[in-house]
């Protein structure tokens, strides 16, 4: 929580400057990141799979416009659930926690973009690996994951050393949040697939293309006038 402090400090001192409300993030509850302000006009939910080649389609598309145009004036705030889909997933979920709030969007944006490169080891790892993972302990199991599909690297270039990845792979809190918001987006919520939506707590039923999600935005803004 300090740093979340130290930080908006940050925001709001900058003379007359206008706040930038992506530089605000905090843990929710729930355990999901939220990005923005906390009383923006627009609360935009994403459920992702970190497996899912939509979610990383849409991360590229919405990703700069969303937090330029939208979070970052205060209109919109951003909260990342995590439905989590497989064992890689939840490999990659885990990671993209480990910065804490300061570095949970930065790492989450750079498992999407590289997501074509570690899943093209998925198969090669699967194949030499899939009757140890299925003997390992989750743990042990999460750790030959991270490093057989390159993980390791991406956490390396964020200053995160080896035993702080292993750290956060297994730490049992954060896998019960995952787990937690795993089950309520498909077993609660029924959401139908990723990555699905809500704003202001109403789902969304356009497709997750940036190109239909602003517009919703655009209508949810408007309404709150």
């Amino acid at each position: 929580m300090k740093l979340i402090y130290l930080t908006a400090i940050a925001v709001f001192s900058i003379g007359a400057a206008a706040p930038n409300w992506t530089l605000a993030v905090k843990l929710a509850p729930n355990g999901a990141f939220v990005m923005g302000n906390p009383a923006a006009k627009a609360k935009l939910v994403e459920y992702l799979s970190y497996t899912c080649s939509h979610c990383a389609e849409f991360n590229a598309e919405a990703a700069a416009p969303l937090k330029r145009d939208y979070v970052a004036k205060g209109l919109v705030s951003v909260e990342f659930r995590n439905a989590v889909r497989d064992r890689l997933d939840f490999t990659a979920a885990l990671l993209a926690r480990c910065g804490g709030p300061r570095q949970f969007f930065a790492i989450s944006d750079q498992l999407m973009a590289t997501q074509s490169v570690w899943l093209a080891k998925a198969q090669s790892f699967s194949e030499a690996n899939g009757e140890r993972l299925e003997k390992l302990p989750i743990n042990e199991g999460l750790k030959l994951i991270a490093r057989g599909l390159g993980f390791d690297a991406i956490m390396k270039a964020r200053g995160i050393t080896s035993a702080e990845m292993d750290a956060c792979l297994t730490n049992k809190a954060a896998q019960d949040k995952i787990a937690g918001m795993t089950n309520e987006a498909w077993g609660s919520r029924k959401i139908q697939g990723t990555p699905s939506f809500l704003i202001n707590d109403t789902i969304v039923a356009a497709p997750g293309k940036w190109a239909m999600i602003e517009p919703e935005l655009k209508t949810a803004l408007a309404a709150k006038k």
